[in-house]
């Protein structure tokens, strides 16, 4: 198992994976996020700036708030604090009744990783993503490259791995996420009219607020089973 150091990023490859979704974020910049208590790297031991998982979607957030709603920082660090507060639980299961239908939009191949990078990138033992990928978990294309979607996955992982799940426990996400995506294009085929050129866009911005829908019900549901069992 890799170690909590190996499973963190430095701030120059956080600005690598942010910079396509929004260009005008600079090193100084996420400094300054940090300044203001939007986010709070962890500090390896010759001091430099170490970013794990949770504070990359912070991150994400905090820009996108900035990006779509205009919003003063102030205003959104409180929001989040707010959010965080209101659930009861940690920060990254609590965002998630902030994802919206545009976080699913297709991104794949801004980036393209070899199973090497990828191992690099995220801190994830090769032979993990190996793993992954007999699960069906993530996958290379026809070049033999991964995406940005297999790089939050194997972030997501190595920080479950901490706490002793392996590549096994995960299969039943991957079974549950065929039976919804097949779900939600079936929900979203009659807002498709083949005469209608508006159509194709209609039914992907349908198939984005359902898919958006399912994760907040997701997160919901955990929610309230962690609550009503005690755990939470």
């Amino acid at each position: 198992m890799s170690s909590a150091a190996e499973n963190t990023l430095s701030i120059g490859e956080v600005l690598s994976m942010l910079k396509k979704e929004f260009p005008d974020v600079s090193i100084s910049k996420i400094r300054f996020l940090e300044t203001e208590g939007l986010v709070t790297p962890a500090r390896s031991a010759s001091g430099y700036r170490r970013f794990d998982t949770h504070d990359v979607a912070r991150l994400r957030v905090v820009l996108t708030m900035q990006r779509d709603q205009y919003l003063p920082l102030k205003v959104i660090k409180d929001q989040l604090a707010s959010d965080a507060d209101q659930a009861g639980i940690s920060a990254p299961v609590a965002s998630a009744g902030g994802v919206r239908p545009d976080d699913f939009r297709p991104g794949a191949g801004r980036i393209r990783l070899t199973r090497s990078e990828l191992a690099a990138e995220t801190g994830l033992p090769e032979e993990i993503i190996i793993a992954l990928e007999k699960d069906g978990l993530v996958w290379a294309n026809a070049a033999g490259h991964f995406d940005e979607d297999s790089v939050q996955i194997c972030e997501i992982t190595a920080k479950l791995s901490q706490f002793g799940v392996e590549p096994r426990h995960l299969r039943s996400f991957r079974v549950v996420a065929n039976r919804e995506s097949g779900l939600v294009e079936q929900i979203a085929t009659p807002y498709s009219h083949p005469r209608d050129r508006d159509a194709k866009a209609r039914a992907q911005q349908t198939v984005r607020e359902l898919a958006s829908l399912f994760v907040q019900l997701h997160a919901a549901l955990l929610r309230a089973e962690l609550i009503r069992s005690g755990s939470g």
